[in-house]
Order: structure tokens, then C-alpha cells, then sequence
């Protein structure tokens, strides 16, 4: 099997321990990967410095893995993930959420297996936004045809690929009736190439309720992208939270995986960071370049390890070390 190359973009914070743990598990698997490490720090570098330095790597290697980035919190800082997945044009959030052996949340959820397929470059996070006097605040919520088309092709591929025969819209159109009406009537007319799919309509607030009710129902997730971002956090709060939860970025040219949870400051160098989000991210990884076996064996191992529940980070119920949970997943490939 040949190499493939791909960009490792450590993270700072519990960044650089989740993607060494990362990486050394998937190295002590089948898997052939070529790295190409990319360090990045945002308390010490400017933005588009370290901007220049992903893009770069990524559209040399046109695949990427990243760790949690810091964005701090105030004026005259923007989002260095949001940043990239513009200047890739990263248009597709893919968050899939299905429950892992010996791990969920306090109650019955039933059997969740559904995807979040999020539009990721338009919206409230579009940064059009201004303050007037100091009094007011404005943000423009920018949806076009052009983009919602795209999410909404992605997402019934992805569908129709996955072998799922249901895709949910997520609107509020019932109030924001240009914008998220624009959106909804886009993913109506893309439904009828794909007879084979129903497409399913939720306004976001019921769709929210549903997720907690009845999550078994749904199986593809179409939304824009303030909403994408909270309902696949709730999704992820079904299976245990946003630290086993994966992700990836889809353009047309890239794609870019990556953990979905922040940098946690707090706890970094304590060696105590559970690395199965980014972990995860790294199997979806593998099957995108067509190393389904990796894949498997690396998903076999870590769910035998939860399973067990005799070596676990401190945030999955245990008192063990990011190291000693890497060397466990390694021990049972």
C-alpha cells in the first residue's frame, strides 16, 4: 500500500499531547501515512502567519488532521478555524455521533447514529458584523442560493453513500422566512434529484427537542451554520460530549479532520487529556483515503478498551493518563 501524505496540524493547549496520542496509535497500526507535522501557536504567533503555514501544508497534501486551536475571547480576534475553513473553502461540517460501547450520557437515548452535515462558511458566522456608537451592535446573517445548494448536494451524496434514507432540513423559516426560507426552498429543490432519499423538515427549536426524545429517528442532519454548530454539540452530549466526538471539513479540493472539542488550557501538559475526539477524527480520516481496514482495527481496539473501563482519561469516569490510555488502544490492535 502506498503512502499517503497528511498534514498534522498539532494544536496548542492539549493540542500537541492528543496529536502525538493520535498519531502513535495510528502509526502502531496498518495504516500508511506520511505526515507532515504543522505546529501552531496562537498565544506566541500571529493569526495569519500560522494561517499561511496550514494552508499551505494542506493544499500540498490536500488532507489534514488538526488539534484544538485557541481563539481568544474579546475584540480584534477572529477564529483561526473558522479562517481556514473559508480560505479552503471548507464549505461541508461533517459531525457524525453513534454511541460508543460503555459510554452515554445518564439516560436511555436510544440507538443514535446520525450525521450533522452543517453549511460552514455562510450564516451569523459569515464575521459581518459592526458596532455603531457604542450603543448597537449588528450582525448580517449572509445565506446564498450558491451556498446552501452546495450543503444540500453534499449532504444527500453523503446520504445516498452511507446507504441512509433520510435527510432532516433544519430551519427557522417559520420567522426568518428570507433567510432560513431561501435555505429550506434550496434543499427542497436539490431533494428531487434523489427520489430514493426522503427529506425530512424540523424547525430548529423542535429539532432540538427531538434530538433528546427521540435521536434514533434521524439520520442525516441538513443545517445552516449557527444551527449545525449548537444541535451537533447536543448530539455529541448523547454519546458522552464533544471529547469522543469527531469531525471533518469537506471542499471540493481538501478536507480537513479535526477534534471538535476546545484546546482546554487548564489541563494542558498534565498528560490527563482524553484523545479519542481527535482519535475518532483520525479513523474518518483513514476511510476518506481508502485505509478501511486502519480504520477498523484502530475502532475495534479503542471500543474493546471502553468496553473494559479499566483504563480511562479522568473525564470518562477514570484516573489514568493520556499515555497510558494511547498505550492501552495499542496493546489490544
Amino acid at each position: 500500500m502506498q503512502q499517503v501524505k497528511v498534514s498534522l496540524i498539532t494544536g496548542d493547549g492539549i493540542g500537541p499531547e492528543i496529536s502525538r496520542a493520535t498519531r502513535r496509535i495510528i502509526d502502531s497500526s496498518s495504516a500508511e501515512i506520511d505526515w507532515e507535522i504543522v505546529e501552531t501557536n496562537p498565544r506566541q504567533e500571529k493569526g495569519d502567519v500560522i494561517i499561511d503555514r496550514m494552508i499551505s501544508s494542506i493544499e500540498e497534501t490536500s488532507v489534514g488532521l488538526k488539534g484544538p486551536i485557541t481563539t481568544p475571547i474579546g475584540s480584534g480576534y477572529s477564529s483561526l478555524t473558522v479562517a481556514l475553513r473559508k480560505k479552503l473553502k471548507l464549505y461541508a461540517n461533517v459531525r457524525p455521533v453513534k454511541r460508543l460501547p460503555g459510554l452515554g450520557p445518564n439516560f436511555q437515548a436510544g440507538d443514535v447514529n446520525l450525521v450533522t452535515v452543517r453549511e460552514n462558511t455562510e450564516g451569523l458566522y459569515s464575521g459581518i458584523e459592526h458596532e455603531i456608537a457604542g450603543e448597537y451592535a449588528e450582525s448580517i446573517k449572509l445565506v446564498t442560493r450558491k451556498g446552501s445548494e452546495r450543503v444540500a448536494k453534499f449532504a444527500f451524496k453523503y446520504a445516498k453513500s452511507e446507504g441512509r434514507e433520510k435527510v432532516t432540513a433544519i430551519h427557522k423559516a417559520n420567522i426568518l422566512k428570507q433567510s432560513d426560507g431561501l435555505f429550506l426552498d434550496t434543499a427542497r429543490r436539490v431533494s428531487q434529484d434523489y427520489p430514493e432519499i426522503e427529506l425530512d423538515e424540523k424547525i430548529v427549536d423542535n429539532m432540538a427537542m427531538q434530538l433528546i426524545l427521540h435521536p434514533e429517528d434521524y439520520e442525516i442532519l441538513l443545517a445552516p451554520n449557527l444551527y449545525g454548530d449548537i444541535l451537533s454539540d447536543l448530539s455529541a452530549g448523547l454519546i458522552g460530549g464533544l471529547g469522543v466526538a469527531p469531525g471533518g471539513n469537506f471542499g471540493d479540493d481538501v478536507v480537513v479532520f479535526e477534534a471538535v472539542h476546545g484546546s482546554a488550557p487548564d489541563i494542558a501538559g498534565q498528560n490527563v487529556a482524553n484523545p479519542l475526539g481527535l482519535l475518532r477524527s483520525g479513523i474518518m480520516m483513514l476511510k476518506h483515503v481508502d485505509q478501511p481496514e486502519a480504520a477498523g482495527g484502530i475502532e475495534a481496539a479503542m471500543g474493546k478498551v471502553l468496553e473494559e473501563k479499566e483504563v480511562l482519561t479522568p473525564d470518562l469516569g477514570g484516573d489514568s493518563t493520556t499515555t497510558e490510555l494511547t498505550d492501552e488502544i495499542i496493546d489490544h490492535l
